[in-house]
């Protein structure tokens, strides 16, 4: 009897997975336990096993589509076996019921039909404030979804074609596109809500150029677009502020230097990376509102000190493993938990727990040569922090016994601090930002 191959739940809050690549193809003989296709999650890839041997009856889900989790994917048979035809029938579509789950309103606005698929609340306020057929706008997001881009782009290339600015209509009249009946459009939705997507992007429309210069199309990645809709979405959900202090690194590599040789007789690399975190844990001990959320009832502090670390995967994009419980681990452990997490990040071998549960970011984008950055908030955190490269610069210092002072050369690095406005002031923030700087220059 033929088996059926489901896409799997992979954490707590999974409602999605993408189908990356399969590793057999329809008719290809398969053992239990074989790898069958890559999938992937919270920008995680992970392989899913054959649930038993036999042969790839048929293949249901194409590459490059997002499911619900519990959706077949595929059969598994043996040769001979026949399956009944509505077995076979391809996956093209998330089911209704479970898009109206996702989708708010009750009643969809006019212009959003049923293939139109999810409809962010920024896109449908939007369309209700410019009077906006929305299928006659050409979604590029995930699965032809209706990006606030896209609406932006409808709206220039109407005002190029109309020959004259069409007057207002009387406030007597309905408007064009009425919001739900529950009242104004909702808030953005927050980053961690699932994103339906209804069909793969190859059975989208092809793409015209941009500015009508000749070009090559590139379609995105999965973790590209993911990458895309998180960072918008947390723009829209923050009001990001962004604050700079420089720090010496004197002693920080002084103890490096006294140091390294002996991490590395315990099989680990001594970064400047683990020194960053340790001064981040050290302030948000001593600032424990930055290891927080926000929510409309309150602030939600965690009791726990859980810091992702971006890790760039080169064209790929980045992912932020996770240190979980960083405020219990020493210098080496710290270091220990970077070298593991960014070596299986480079290696696609992250699970998608090792992503999850990060209370505070950090991301040392200086090892790529860049001074100060103004990095996005991962959400729902209220807070990253962003290290620079280091560079030795003349600075003023002062003999802490006379008080005279001098130009000395110093390794120095700027230490970029964004925070979410809605929960935390200048003053707050400075005063994090003051900590990590302190405990970095003064590190004994």
């Amino acid at each position: 009897m033929p088996i059926k191959v489901l896409a799997p739940r992979l954490g707590e809050g999974v409602d999605e997975i993408n189908v990356i690549k399969w590793l057999k193809q329809k008719g290809d003989a398969v053992e239990e336990y074989e790898p069958l296709v890559e999938i992937e999650t919270d920008k995680v890839i992970t392989e899913v096993p054959s649930p038993a041997s036999g042969v790839v009856l048929d293949i249901l889900v194409p590459e490059n589509t997002t499911v619900h989790v519990g959706t077949v994917l595929a059969w598994i048979g043996q040769p001979g076996e026949r399956l009944e035809a509505e077995s076979a029938e391809p996956v093209t579509a998330v089911p209704e019921a479970a898009r109206a789950a996702v989708s708010s309103p009750a009643a969809p606005p006019a212009g959003e039909t049923p293939a139109s698929g999810f409809i962010s609340p920024v896109v449908r306020k939007m369309a209700a404030e410019h009077g906006i057929d929305l299928s006659l706008v050409r979604g590029t997001g995930m699965g032809g979804r209706i990006t606030r881009e896209d609406v932006e782009r409808y709206l220039a290339e109407r005002a190029v074609s109309t020959p004259a600015v069409t007057a207002p209509a009387p406030a007597s009249e309905p408007a064009p596109v009425p919001t739900p009946a529950s009242g104004p459009a909702p808030a953005p939705a927050p980053v961690s809500e699932p994103v339906v997507t209804v069909a793969p992007a190859a059975t989208k429309a092809p793409a015209r150029p941009v500015s009508g210069v000749p070009g090559t199309l590139r379609p995105h990645t999965p973790m590209r677009r993911q990458i895309a809709e998180r960072m918008v979405a947390s723009q829209q959900t923050a009001p990001h502020v962004l604050t700079v202090m420089e720090a010496d690194l004197s002693r920080v590599l002084a103890h490096r230097a006294a140091n390294k040789e002996a991490f590395e007789r315990e099989g680990v690399h001594l970064t400047l990376t683990a020194y960053f975190v340790m001064a981040a844990v050290a302030a948000l001990k001593a600032y424990p509102l930055v290891n927080a959320s926000w929510t409309e009832e309150g602030v939600f502090v965690y009791d726990e000190v859980n810091i992702g670390i971006a890790v760039a995967l080169g064209t790929e994009g980045l992912i932020v493993p996770v240190i979980k419980r960083a405020d219990h681990l020493s210098l080496l452990g710290v270091a220990r938990a970077i070298n593991d997490l960014a070596q299986r990040a480079r290696s696609n071998r992250l699970t998608p727990e090792d992503v999850r549960g990060g209370t505070f970011s950090l991301t040392n984008h200086g090892t790529g040569g860049s001074l100060f950055a103004t990095p996005i908030i991962v959400q729902p955190q209220v807070a990253i922090l962003g290290t620079g490269a280091v560079h030795k610069r003349p600075i003023v210092v002062t003999d802490p016994v006379t008080g005279q002072e001098a130009i000395a050369i110093r390794p120095m690095v700027y230490l970029s601090f964004v925070f979410d406005h809605r929960l935390l002031d200048g003053a707050g923030a400075d005063a994090f930002l003051s900590k990590v700087k302190a405990t970095l220059e003064q590190w004994a």
